[in-house]
């Protein structure tokens, strides 16, 4: 799939903005750091999610001074023609339509849009704590299939009731609470073990497709297969019923859910070495880049589309060697990357705009080197 056309106006530090990239290759949006270049690739991830890929609440997508933003994107995905128009309001009454038609409930965009961003923040999916990881392979599912947003949906409204519930008891199981804990234990149960179950699946998957990204990237090219290793981890052993029960006295006591998917975790290793604790910052930021990219081989796979590809600033934090090798190895497609300086010789720049203070300049030719 491609992006046509895309227009924003009183979004982040634009006023007004248009971006027609091209459908093929690097659009390259180059200027210095604070112009706005990362609220443009921002702009386009929000219509794959409606929520802004740098975590940042909804409200603060709107421009200081106004009350609401407008966002319109015209996308191409197999032949069918995608008209999303959105409505960020500071009251937080968002508005959103796909071809004309009034979204009765966000999760109904899912799957329209595809987008596989990378950051820099993204080292934290290796060097960070479990939830970045987790939410790494979630993102994966939900591009992979829409139910799988159902899925994570119902496990944080039981994981909500059950903590409620844990707290009220204060330490102690009174009347019909331990009844009451008995239907939460079940429904997190069964949606739990669904949840690991298709991660699980989803690592095996990413296996090849991570290792063969990272041997790419690599600084010894002759590095074997394998180098890179990924292992999902459960929290618990067995049923997670069965678990549930055995932790439930530690459950009361402390008042929060101690096992299940929301405590799971991703292993990585390169060369057999806790990638976490023992890689190198540079061998760190390749294995973050090559899960990116192999996440977004398996979407293309799967979906028969590739996804847009949204590079934020990647060249910042790699040396040469791995700059030149990720120039020489970008996946077939779109891709929207942003540089507040020189980019590597070889990069397949197809166009490329000027960012400067909030306006979009077009910038013919490529960039010099």
């Amino acid at each position: 799939m491609y992006l046509e056309h895309l227009s924003v106006s009183n979004f982040r530090n634009y006023v007004a903005a248009e971006l027609q990239p091209a459908p093929q290759g690097v659009t390259l949006l180059q200027g210095d750091n604070g112009a706005g270049k990362t609220n443009m690739l921002e702009a386009v991830g929000y219509f794959a999610t409606l929520r802004s890929f740098r975590g940042a609440p909804t409200t603060s997508l709107v421009r200081n001074g106004t009350e609401q933003a407008v966002l319109r994107a015209r996308a191409n995905r197999q032949g069918r023609a995608l008209l999303i128009e959105a409505e960020v309001n500071v009251s937080g009454r968002d508005k959103v339509q796909l071809n004309r038609q009034p979204l009765r409930r966000n999760d109904e965009l899912l799957g329209a849009v595809l987008v596989t961003v990378f950051s820099p923040d993204d080292i934290e999916v290796v060097k960070g704590a479990p939830q970045s990881r987790r939410q790494y392979l979630d993102e994966i599912l939900v591009a992979l299939h829409s139910k799988h947003h159902a899925a994570h949906a119902e496990l944080e409204r039981v994981l909500k009731q059950r903590n409620a519930l844990l707290r009220s008891a204060a330490g102690t199981l009174r009347g019909s609470m331990a009844s009451t804990l008995d239907v939460w234990d079940s429904k997190l149960a069964e949606v739990g073990e669904a949840i690991a179950d298709a991660r699980e699946v989803l690592v095996a998957s990413l296996q090849e497709e991570s290792d063969q990204a990272y041997l790419k990237l690599s600084v010894a090219p002759s590095t074997s297969r394998g180098a890179v290793g990924l292992r999902y981890e459960r929290s618990w052993e067995g049923s997670l019923m069965t678990a549930l029960a055995t932790a439930r006295a530690e459950d009361v006591r402390r008042g929060v859910t101690s096992v299940g998917p929301q405590r799971d975790d991703l292993f990585m290793s390169i060369e057999g070495l806790a990638a976490r604790t023992q890689a190198s910052q540079g061998e760190q930021r390749s294995l973050a880049l090559a899960l990116r990219l192999g996440g977004h081989s398996l979407v293309t796979v799967r979906q028969s589309s590739s996804p847009v590809l949204l590079l934020d600033d990647v060249f910042s934090e790699l040396d040469p060697h791995r700059s030149a090798a990720l120039a020489a190895c970008l996946p077939d497609g779109q891709t929207l990357l942003t540089s507040a300086g020189p980019v590597p010789k070889g990069l397949p720049v197809a166009q490329r705009a000027l960012v400067r203070d909030g306006t979009l300049y077009p910038a013919p030719g490529v960039p010099s080197q």
